[in-house]
């Protein structure tokens, strides 16, 4: 019993002699010279890995420093960051707006440009600004070397991206569809010859064939969705459906009722780009019948993606009707915070342009948050890579179980608009300032020498209209320098 009461003695003043002589050490270098932090920082973190480290079980009944303290390094460790998580991460959503860790993740929309104002005072300095950037003249895009993407010379092979012109339309629509490819043709695709693929939830008839090949010489792929990727799932409950289409018919909703449309919604949402006759291609532009193109556009826009690294191309952002998306985000806060699913959000997405809630606080109050801003996706040229990644279709399928493509009318554009402000980090996200553009009833038509038709800065034929504009929100909160790009 002497001999092991000995032996804690001596390791006792082993411990003692080493912990004063590290000390004595910290203390001589503090006073023959200025503080370096980072060697400091070693030393303190050589200390706490000595302390946590040591095996002191031998010591079974000394008491920890403090009562309130654990009694295990573990706890000890679990309850620090547990502490500094929080308070950190709580300032951080205060401060940058986000918190994101396992089964923690939360937003915020802290007003980052101090904006002043009631929602009639914010829309007008939205208005104004807009306006003002509209008419600004730009050119062709500064940021990658367009010279390189030019148009082939006549008879000169060209290597194009791996990409297509895409289109949803039904047999009836040959004209509509045939005028907009008819219009793509003269401002862009006579001098690339990308290849369109149309597709149609029914097979096309000859006669529908024979009337678009008149518009163009590019390759024609005609496609049938297969039903499992377009009917409604089996698991929807056709009458709980039938009470929400109710429901939202009673409140004006636009298109409620009407199946096909919830199909098409949840089609372009997450299965367009799975189509087996689309898995050839990486990039894709979506057209539409009876839209508008106002510019010349002599450069290759896939190429400009590709080469800029972004993975979504847009002309026009809009709120949307907040009562067709109501559990939307909710939903999808809840997928953040299931597992370890927060590991997919981007740290510079772009969270403020999600949440802003000056110019429609009305849509924030009805979707638990989202301000409802999105891409008007019936222009949108995007990379396919980034919507088969596991962040999107892990994402999509949590929001395609709870049935609200139907039980709601959630619309392929703010969820697709969702899931880049997530997953995409803003940079990647591209503004074609350059390409005017029209879809009833809204406007994009800038300023530059390539554009004619339309009204330069207009936004909507009707003016009560205005009010659903959220380009600024996006130039404001994710464009870090509008300059540099055009």
């Amino acid at each position: 019993m002497i001999q092991l009461g000995n032996r804690k003695i001596r390791r006792l003043l082993i411990i003692g002699i080493g912990i004063f002589i590290l000390f004595t050490t910290l203390l001589y270098i503090v006073a023959a010279k200025p503080i370096d932090k980072s060697y400091t920082e070693h030393l303190e973190n050589g200390y706490r890995v000595f302390s946590e480290n040591f095996d002191f079980s031998y010591l079974k009944n000394m008491p920890p420093v403090s009562g309130d303290e654990p009694s295990t390094i573990d706890e000890k460790n679990a309850d620090t960051t547990k502490s500094l998580s929080s308070k950190f991460n709580g300032d951080f959503l205060n401060e940058k707006g986000f918190k994101i860790l396992p089964q923690n993740v939360d937003f915020k929309y802290i007003n980052p440009k101090n904006k002043q104002g009631d929602k009639e005072e914010i829309l007008k300095q939205h208005s104004e600004s807009y306006e003002k950037i509209l008419k600004t003249e730009v050119r062709e895009p500064k940021d990658f070397d367009i010279e390189s993407i030019r148009p082939p010379a006549e008879g000169v092979a060209y290597e194009h991206a791996n990409a297509t012109i895409v289109a949803l339309v039904r047999n009836h629509e040959f004209g509509p569809i045939g005028n907009t490819i008819k219009k793509l043709e003269k401002q862009f695709n006579s001098k690339f010859k990308y290849p369109y693929t149309l597709i149609n939830d029914v097979p096309f008839t000859d006669k529908f064939k024979e009337r678009i090949r008149r518009f163009t010489d590019a390759p024609i792929e005609f496609v049938t969705i297969p039903s499992n990727l377009w009917d409604k799932p089996e698991s929807i409950d056709i009458v709980k459906e039938a009470k929400a289409m109710s429901v939202m018919t009673a409140n004006n909703v636009a298109y409620a009722a009407m199946g096909s449309y919830h199909n098409m919604c949840r089609f372009y949402s997450g299965n367009l780009f799975n189509l087996p006759e689309m898995q050839k291609y990486k990039f894709y532009w979506r057209i539409e019948p009876h839209v508008e193109f106002y510019s010349n556009i002599n450069y290759d826009v896939f190429k400009y993606l590709e080469g800029t690294k972004k993975v979504y191309g847009f002309t026009i952002s809009l709120y949307d009707i907040a009562e067709t998306i109501q559990t939307l985000w909710p939903e999808t806060l809840k997928f953040l915070n299931m597992g370890d699913n927060y590991k997919y959000i981007n740290p510079n997405g772009s969270f403020q342009w999600l949440l802003n809630n000056l110019q429609n606080p009305q849509n924030n109050n009805k979707t638990g948050g989202f301000s409802t801003c999105h891409f008007w996706t019936n222009f949108e040229i995007v990379d396919m890579d980034f919507l088969r990644s596991e962040a999107y279709t892990k994402w999509f399928k949590h929001l395609d179980s709870t049935g609200n493509f139907y039980y709601e009318r959630w619309g392929d554009a703010p969820v697709r608009s969702m899931g880049l402000g997530l997953f995409a980090d803003k940079n990647q996200v591209h503004w074609f300032r350059d390409i005017g553009y029209f879809h009833d009833p809204y406007f994009h038509c800038p300023s530059t020498p390539f554009t004619a038709g339309c009204e330069i800065g207009k936004f909507s034929k009707w003016p009560h209209l205005e009010d659903q504009n959220c380009m600024m929100s996006w130039i404001d909160y994710s464009i870090d320098n509008l300059d540099a790009i055009y």
